[in-house]
Formats: structure tokens, sequence, C-alpha cells
């Protein structure tokens, strides 16, 4: 395996560590607040989700030799804000958290699911993966309305970088990044101390309690957003870059991580979609065999951080938000026109792509479920319909 390690696979796995981790913990923080979980439940909850994900991916990638991202379910999280406080508290919402991981193994070990995956139409899942990464492909040029001082730089040493050498364009933008960031930004005084106190890792270990309201209003939703917005468009971007992996044992594994990191505060990991195209895509190697190291190294970058959680998470939350995604919005350019160049090629089925993509786009969400699943479902309906009226 080491003969397959690249710089590049070295620094997109660095980039997708931090790009992953730091897009979304504010909203995972706050979540798990949401339900009642004390401050410094909530750091266990989020260091527990990012060394569980980062072990997963680690395990994955190195089994299937494919680049397999792991994530925290972000749309969960967000469920779990307007969820609020359950009866029992956070033990609660903790034992929701268990039953919803044993209804993705559970989930993953149903055949028919895995087939239901596999049968996507590759126009689709590439019309979803572009309409998935549209939103943060605009995040660069927004940082620079946002302040130009800030933003330029970043966008100008990635397309200095990329002029010469695509491959090193996006490790340039990250470089940037942290510049701006030491530079650019005025940290607040007792800004060192604060990082130096989040070095030790945050562990609080909750006994679960189980509720019938928790079951109701936590685990079941939990499970279907996880499932619908998270697990089955990772797979969809793995096809999408031309890899074929069984989703069944994929979804069941993530699924067991997400019971190890439970009884800690983590509500749930699964497929990475936004991160995976990172990992999948020929900026992390020309080859696609040796993709999977990019994977790994995240997951390595995903257990570092989630240890130096509170010390990490004082240095990312000084950054202007929109910074943060104006680097993994240059990360996804390359992706975002090959996914929507291969979406719209076949005249006969653009239509459904462009259903597909502009319901993925449009960030709408219904019955908690997020846009890219009912983009999918839409897009595969017009299919059908086009289907249905040519044969008659």
């Amino acid at each position: 395996m080491l003969k397959d390690l690249s710089p590049q696979s070295f620094f997109m796995g660095v980039l997708t560590a931090f790009v992953g981790f730091a897009s979304s913990f504010a909203v995972v923080l706050q979540g798990l607040k949401g339900v009642g979980a004390t401050d410094y439940q909530a750091a266990s909850g989020l260091m527990a989700l990012s060394v569980s994900m980062g072990v997963c991916a680690i395990v994955l990638s190195a089994w299937t030799r494919l680049p397999i991202s792991i994530a925290w379910s972000t749309p969960g999280a967000a469920l779990l804000v307007s969820a609020g406080t359950v009866e029992g508290g956070f033990p609660a919402a903790v034992g929701a958290f268990l039953v919803c991981g044993v209804l993705i193994v559970i989930a993953g070990l149903f055949r028919p699911l895995g087939r239901a995956v596999a049968a996507i139409p590759a126009p689709l899942a590439n019309a979803m993966l572009a309409g998935v990464i549209l939103g943060l492909c605009f995040a660069p040029f927004k940082a620079i309305a946002f302040d130009a001082w800030l933003g330029l730089p970043i966008l100008i040493a990635w397309a200095v970088v990329a002029t010469v050498k695509r491959l090193y364009a996006v490790p340039a933008a990250l470089v940037a990044f942290v510049a701006v960031m030491i530079f650019g930004v005025d940290l607040p005084d007792g800004a060192m101390a604060s990082w130096t106190a989040g070095l030790a890792p945050p562990l609080a270990l909750v006994l679960p309690v189980f509720t019938l309201p928790a079951l109701v209003s936590i685990a079941l939703p939990l499970f279907i957003v996880t499932m619908a917005s998270q697990n089955i468009p990772g797979i969809a971007v793995l096809k999408v870059h031309d890899y074929d992996p069984q989703p069944g044992p994929l979804f069941a594994v993530t699924g067991f991580f997400s019971l190890l990191s439970a009884p800690f505060g983590g509500h749930a990991v699964n497929l990475a979609a936004i991160t995976a195209a990172m990992c999948a895509g020929e900026d992390a190697h020309p080859d696609p065999a040796r993709r999977y190291w990019a994977a790994i190294i995240g997951g390595a970058g995903y257990i570092v951080l989630g240890l130096l959680a509170g010390a990490v998470t004082a240095f990312v939350s000084l950054a202007p938000p929109v910074l943060i995604q104006a680097v993994a919005g240059l990360a996804l350019i390359g992706a975002f026109s090959g996914s929507a160049v291969a979406a719209f090629r076949e005249p006969e089925t653009r239509e459904a792509a462009a259903v597909t993509f502009l319901i993925t786009a449009s960030g709408v969400s219904f019955a908690g479920i997020s846009g890219a699943f009912w983009g999918l479902v839409a897009g595969g309906l017009m299919m059908g319909l086009q289907r249905v009226v040519t044969s008659r």
C-alpha cells in the first residue's frame, strides 16, 4: 500500500479533514446542545464523531482500496436543533442515537436497499453531485465580496498555482488561508490560552435511556435523514467517479461506528458526499487506483482533529465561515465542471438531469430530508415518464 501514497493524495487528504471538520462542526455542537447536552458533553460528542469517522474511513478505504470518505451527519445535526430536548434529557437522546445506529446496520444488511442504490442512473447521479457542490463553488467569490483583502489571496494563490501545476492548486489555497488567518485576522486577547486549554480531549460517557418520544422524534427521523441525505448520495458520488462499491457493507460499517460514538454523545457517522468528491477526483491522484490514500490520510486527520477538538475549534471559530467555505469551493470546481458535463451530455436524459440538478441546488427540503434525495426522486420520475411516453 505504501507505494501508492503520493504527495497529491496526502495534500488532498489533509484538506479533506480540514474542510470536513471546519465547515460544519458548529452545526454539530449546536445540534447536540439542542437535545440537552452540556457544553462538555457536546465537545465529547464532537470528539467521538471525529475519531469514529476517521477510523471508519481508514478501515473502509484500506479494506476496499477505494477513496471512501466518512463524515458526521450534518443534516442529522441540523435536525437535532429543531427536535429540542425530549423526555429523559440528553441520555434519552443518546439512546435514540444508539437505535439510529442499529437501524443503519440493518439497512446495510438488507440487500434490496443496496440494489436500489446501485441502480441510480449515471446522469442523475452526476446532476445530484453538481447540485450538491454548486453552493460551495460560489464561496470563493462570496469571500471576495465579504472582504477582498481576505478572499483575494486565497483565490489568487489557487489560480496562479493552477496554471503551473493544477494538482497543487488546492494545497496552495489552504496555505494562503492559514497565512490570511495569521496576518489578516485580528485575533482576540486570550486566543492562545483558549487553544492551550483545548489540548486535553474531552470525554464524557453518557448512559443511554430509551424512551418512546426520543425514538419517534429523534431516532427515526435521524435514520431517514442520514440515509437519504448522506449515505445514498455518498454512494452516488463514488459511482460518478467510476467506482463500484457494494453499498450494503459500507452502510453497515458506518452504522457500527455510529454505535461506537453514541455513548460519548455522537449522533451518527455516514458516507460523505462533498469530501468524497475531493478524495475521488483527479486532484487526489491521476490514477484512480491510488486515490484511496486521500481518504486514509483524511481519516488520520479527523482523528487528530478529534483529539484536539477543543483547540482546533477555538482556532477555526476565529475565521469568518466564508473563508473556510472558499477553500472548499476551490477544491470542488473541477468536480463540479466534470459532473455537470457528464450530467447533461446525453440529450434524452437532459431534462431529467436538469430537474435533479435544480432541486438539489435549490437547497429545499421536505419532511426533514434534503434536496439531494428529492432531486434524485424527481429526476427518476421524470426519466420514467419520458420512457413511458417514448415507448408509445
